[in-house]
């Protein structure tokens, strides 16, 4: 009986859900084979689309976050579920932020593609783009500055602060500012 609830579950949302977001992002993981995608999109209705945080985003991300432009925001609908914590800024108005297939982004994680001029705060500086690699993590509470390369497997500690790249990955990182604290095989 509960096998059939969630298939019928799934069914109404799919075609409810389609008419509000872009059918590319209602797939993989965690709406393919499972009821939590959906669950994401019914809980984010109310605040996305009518309060209208996040409004303009055609993929569910929850009210508690900050994107500052989807379409400079590359990932796998597989990885839908770092749009669904609390307190991250995705500030990507000017350049990309790039996350690798099997990235996971913890609560209040702050990505910078662009940051103020020094002396002249009203102007900001170049934006360069963010790029995390493959199965990284970022911890809670850690900023990722513009221009950071992160290689595969790199985790960041939480609290951490991110001012430069780690191409090499396969490590972990921490501190502020972050330096290697290990080195993974």
């Amino acid at each position: 009986m509960k096998k059939v609830a969630i298939k019928i579950f799934i069914e109404i949302s799919r075609l409810i859900m389609s008419t509000l977001y872009n059918k590319q992002y209602l797939k993989g993981r965690w709406f393919d084979n499972s009821s939590k995608g959906w669950r994401w999109c019914w809980r984010c209705i109310f605040m996305q689309k009518i309060v209208g945080y996040n409004r303009r985003i055609p993929f569910p991300v929850s009210h508690r976050n900050n994107v500052g432009n989807y379409k400079n925001l590359i990932f796998n609908p597989n990885d839908m579920n770092n749009f669904q914590n609390f307190g991250c800024y995705y500030q990507n108005f000017h350049g990309k932020i790039i996350l690798g297939d099997g990235t996971y982004i913890a609560p209040n994680v702050g990505l910078i593609t662009q940051n103020h001029k020094i002396g002249d705060l009203d102007n900001h500086e170049e934006a360069k783009d963010i790029i995390l690699g493959e199965k990284c993590w970022v911890g809670m509470n850690s900023t990722i500055l513009p221009g950071i390369i992160l290689g595969d497997k790199t985790i960041v500690g939480a609290g951490s602060v991110v001012t430069k790249s780690f191409p090499e990955g396969n490590c972990v990182i921490a501190g502020n500012p972050a330096k290697i604290l290990k080195r993974l095989d």
